[in-house]
């Protein structure tokens, strides 16, 4: 039996906490050679110029840098998926194994994979 296309997930953007959005989003600008970077103190956002998968960049105030490679903060980050249909998008990701976190907002949903790292649907 084949998945329907809506059904499958593409991957969005990768978004990193961090204690200053646009200092980390400039750094990575500047390593990839993208644009300079959008957003503000709270959310930022690189893009390849020519399309693809953006970065972005989420304020977290008590932020503690992940150690590595284990160790008391072993190092993390979450996946925003981009979806065309939510609800047949959502039943597969729990067929799949998922977990509901948070249905509460309205254009996206948080799950917890198999291993428990954190992911988004989004519409």
């Amino acid at each position: 039996m084949s998945t329907p296309t809506a059904a499958i997930p593409r991957l969005g953007s990768i978004v990193l906490d961090c204690p200053d959005t646009l200092a980390l989003a400039r750094f990575y600008a500047t390593l990839l050679d993208w644009p300079e970077p959008e957003g503000d103190e709270r959310w930022a956002t690189v893009r390849p110029a020519q399309g693809g998968t953006l970065i972005q960049f989420q304020r977290v105030d008590d932020f503690r840098a992940p150690t590595w490679p284990e160790g008391e903060r072993p190092q993390m980050l979450h996946l925003d998926l981009t979806v065309d249909d939510m609800e047949a998008s959502h039943e597969r990701a729990l067929k799949l194994g998922a977990r509901l976190l948070d249905e509460k907002p309205e254009h996206f949903r948080v799950y917890a994979d198999p291993a428990g790292h954190p992911f988004c649907l989004c519409v």
